[in-house]
């Protein structure tokens, strides 16, 4: 006879997992779509269920937690929607992802506007999503009862965010809409560029990528993020720093860390990947904002990664049309600016990584781990009895050279075009479910680890 506590629907056995914070042997049951039990090495006699064995190249990793992704659906549909986005996601082996409140129309900065959105994305979701909402002058009554919806938090701009829907808040106003969310507990995301500062830099225009940086220069992310740290400190509310682009801010990052004030960093695969110097005059597909800066600053980057002072790695997945990039003139003071990397990110950061000697182990942490740890989706990021059964069959040592017009994203543009990079996302499971073979469907997520309606 069997016994129940042993038996699961599904037990993935393989030579190399990353559970307990490191690689190792072992055997995860699964029930019910989550994780009932880890063992070391091979699964115990008495366990019964679907037997899964990885392949000896492959290493089992819980799905990433891309916790920056610009959907744009509805009212952007032409730059992406909600099924190109999840199905490009999980292709490259990210299992939940939050939206952010823009660029859809209308922005998801009220209650009805969340409703619009999360009716936009039923039933085209192949993976788990959940929202942000958005922080904008006026809607300061909305804040509430958006958290009380479950959004993970509110994202806005010190600075114009390229779209009239979605103005930027004033340093008066971050630290009223700070204090308003800090007896909620709600996290503030920010886009920390400062707009004085890019006023009084040299006005971009042409092809020029020096110019395009010399127009975004280090003291705009400098001047912005000691804005938010003196707001944290005043209110004691809590930030993130999205798509840190300039180590020029690390020290006072560090500083802000050590001082105990609840402020937590991100930055993106290309900041890690691109530098510069090597980015061609014209080449639009690597225009974002904050801007991709010179190698020894990446450099930077990946040591304030490794010493903690960088929280996560989010892919900023942030799509257009193919007109909007202006191809043809090659103008980075036109163009749009954004870089659509959902489907390549864990590829990207793995790459760089494996040149590092940095293994797989912080490469989860980094992407899976403690992203769902700081949004509070504690349900998942982890290979742990009580998670979620997002699993991913990874071969770190796949190579491919990336061809844009093969990725998933709806525009069929990548600054990774042509670029050689390691690893695969082989299989994937979504709640113990194999998403290439098995209805496998996404749910709406809320804070907290819950099911949004």
């Amino acid at each position: 006879m069997t016994n129940g506590a042993n038996h699961f629907d599904r037990i993935f056995v393989a030579q190399r997992v990353i559970t307990g914070g490191r690689e190792q042997a072992a055997a995860v049951g699964v029930r019910d779509g989550c994780i009932a039990a880890v063992e070391q090495g091979d699964a115990p006699a008495d366990w019964s269920g679907e037997r899964i064995e990885l392949a000896d190249d492959e290493v089992l990793l819980p799905g990433m937690v891309d916790t920056h992704v610009h959907v744009n659906e509805p009212g952007r549909t032409d730059w992406e929607g909600f099924e190109s986005a999840t199905s490009a996601a999980l292709t490259g082996g990210t299992t939940t992802l939050l939206d952010m409140p823009l660029n859809s129309l209308p922005p998801t900065t009220t209650l009805e506007a969340l409703h619009i959105k999360m009716d936009a994305a039923r039933g085209q979701c192949r993976m788990d999503v959940g929202f942000w909402g958005g922080a904008v002058p006026g809607n300061i009554e909305d804040l509430k009862p958006l958290h009380e919806a479950g959004v993970f938090g509110f994202k806005c701009f010190l600075i114009d965010s390229g779209v009239p829907e979605f103005p930027p808040l004033s340093r008066d106003e971050l630290i009223a809409y700070l204090q308003r969310l800090e007896p909620l507990g709600a996290l503030m995301i920010v886009h920390a560029e400062d707009p004085d500062v890019i006023a009084a830099a040299p006005q971009l225009g042409g092809r020029r990528y020096s110019d395009f940086v010399a127009s975004r220069p280090d003291q705009s992310e400098v001047s912005a993020i000691a804005t938010v740290i003196d707001a944290v400190r005043r209110t004691g509310a809590r930030a993130h720093i999205l798509h840190l682009s300039s180590a020029a801010a690390l020290p006072q990052l560090r500083a802000a860390k050590a001082e105990g004030l609840p402020i937590t960093v991100e930055t993106c695969p290309h900041y890690l990947t691109f530098a510069a110097e090597t980015i061609r005059d014209g080449s639009t597909a690597h225009k974002c904002c904050p801007p991709i800066r010179s190698a020894a600053n990446q450099a930077q980057l990946w040591e304030a990664l490794q010493d903690g002072t960088i929280d996560i790695i989010v892919s900023d997945h942030s799509p257009c049309t193919i007109d909007l990039k202006q191809l043809e003139t090659g103008d980075l003071g036109t163009a749009w600016g954004g870089v659509a990397s959902v489907e390549v990110a864990l590829r990207a950061v793995w790459s760089g990584a494996r040149e590092r000697g940095i293994d797989l182990a912080q490469v989860v942490a980094w992407m899976s781990t403690r992203p769902a740890e700081i949004v509070d989706l504690t349900d998942r990021g982890a290979i742990e009895v009580g998670r979620r059964a997002d699993l991913v069959a990874f071969a770190p040592r796949d190579s491919v050279v990336i061809d844009a017009q093969r990725l998933l994203h709806k525009n069929k543009l990548s600054a990774y075009d042509g670029v050689t990079l390691y690893g695969a996302a082989r299989r994937v499971w979504l709640g113990g479910q194999d998403c290439s073979t098995d209805a496998a469907e996404g749910q709406f997520v809320a804070r907290g680890a819950g099911t949004a309606d």
